[in-house]
């Protein structure tokens, strides 16, 4: 299938490595123009070479474009890094590190701030920064990648469940605000279980607090998904992509899982 977003460009935040970097190889293989972002240069500079490769056209004059920005993309200085890049950009994939896992109690004010600045108001600032370019040029998608936390808490990861939550909650107005009708749609997409770094620090986080042996954990929490695996990231950034795509314009405001079958929810 063609997505029709050849020559397009995107934005990918958190694109080094994971389910940032499956997300821009998906996007580079529709023939989209990326700009990846992300804070380790070495590690973004070894994943633009990888895109370049991989990308539609290969070397090609007319292949997609890469590019790639060593920044932090939840402080002001790293978006305008970002954005003297490339101005305007067709689809914007927000992407963070999720807070770090932990006890409540242990929490203070400047680790809720952290976690609420860089999991809901960057791409709240991404958002405003590019949707009004968007609907002027009559296309654009947003993807923000959370969590399936956001539908089904996890206890340790208390930081994540609350700011993604409340990003979701600002999603769910915006996107219904009239951008849709102008060709322009946000949406989430909410991983579950995918085999990235995140995921081996939850499980060796779990394992530090139960005593228990993180390849048990691991070989258990395999066993709990209906799938019967952890994810991996490129089948994450195929979904992400096709959320990009002209056949998914009448998808707006929704919240995308991808987990496996691990939620036990019926809606």
């Amino acid at each position: 299938m063609d997505f029709g977003i050849k020559g397009k460009t995107a934005l990918v935040c958190g694109a080094s490595k994971g389910l940032g970097y499956g997300s821009a190889l998906a996007l580079v293989q529709e023939g989209v123009n990326v700009v990846i972002v992300a804070r380790g240069a070495e590690a973004l500079e070894a994943a633009a070479a990888r895109l370049t490769a991989a990308r539609a056209g290969g070397t090609d004059a007319t292949a997609p474009f890469v590019k790639y920005v060593a920044a932090d993309i939840t402080t002001p200085e790293g978006r305008a890094a970002a954005f003297a890049m490339h101005k305007d950009y067709d689809i914007v994939v927000t992407n963070a590190g999720g807070p770090p896992p932990g006890d409540f109690r242990d929490w203070d004010r400047d680790a809720w701030i952290k976690a609420v600045d860089a999991n809901m108001l960057t791409p709240i600032e991404l958002i405003k920064a590019t949707v009004d370019g968007m609907a002027a040029r009559g296309f654009g998608r947003i993807v923000n990648i959370t969590s399936s936390s956001v539908k089904s808490p996890i206890d340790i990861l208390g930081l994540s469940n609350g700011a993604r939550s409340g990003l979701t909650g600002f999603v769910a107005g915006v996107a219904r605000s009239g951008l849709a009708a102008k060709g322009v749609t946000i949406n989430n997409l909410l991983p579950g279980a995918f085999d990235t770094d995140r995921l081996k620090g939850t499980l060796a986080s779990t394992a530090s607090k139960t005593g228990q042996d993180v390849d048990a954990i691991r070989t258990a929490r395999q066993k709990s998904i209906p799938a019967g695996r952890f994810g991996n990231p490129e089948e994450f950034g195929a979904i992400c992509a096709f959320l990009c795509s002209v056949q998914a314009g009448y998808m707006n405001g929704q919240n995308v899982l991808a987990d496996g079958g691990a939620y036990p929810g019926t809606y």
